[in-house]
């Protein structure tokens, strides 16, 4: 009787386990969406120039421009200085958050107090000139310093010429 009840047991846990058992669907649902990895941006690209409105800008832009000659004790704006101060007034039309600052330079003859003055008269000149095309006058300073501050060193015509001017400085 023992058997009979063994194998009752084996059978019945046979068709339940085959019960249990399961059947492969008539259709497969449909494989899960795969997650695309979101493209990586491109990185910015770095400038590589001067960032606008700062001097080296400025003077990238002016190529030159940004400096304009007087004749010996003279602080008259002539054509050539018209055109300079032309595109000087533009880019800083361009720049309406920028200051600018001109500054007036004299050759070594003449007195320091003279050269100061004189110095003086051509940065107001050029300061004025901008004003004319624009420029609000409250963006502008001028200083002058006279023959202290040579960019051409010597007692020559050609060194003397390169000393007398005046020179828009941006300040940021």
């Amino acid at each position: 009787m023992q058997k009979k009840l063994v194998l009752a047991l084996t059978a019945t846990s046979a068709l339940a386990l085959a019960a249990c058992a399961k059947k492969a669907p008539e259709e497969l649902p449909p494989p899960p969406p795969t997650a695309t990895p979101a493209p990586t941006p491109a990185p910015t690209p770095t400038p590589t120039g001067p960032v606008p409105g700062t001097q080296a800008h400025f003077s990238q832009a002016m190529s030159g421009k940004d400096t304009i000659y007087f004749d010996l004790d003279k602080y008259d704006i002539d054509a050539q200085d018209q055109a300079a101060l032309r595109a000087q007034a533009q880019y800083l039309m361009q720049y309406s958050n920028i200051r600018a600052t001109v500054e007036g330079h004299c050759d070594e003859r003449g007195t320091r107090e003279y050269n100061l003055a004189l110095g003086e008269r051509r940065a107001n000149a050029a300061k004025n000139y901008l004003v004319s095309l624009g420029v609000p006058a409250t963006r502008l300073t001028v200083v002058s310093y006279g023959k202290e501050r040579p960019i051409a060193l010597g007692s020559n015509e050609e060194a003397w010429a390169q000393n007398r001017r005046a020179v828009t400085i941006v300040l940021n």
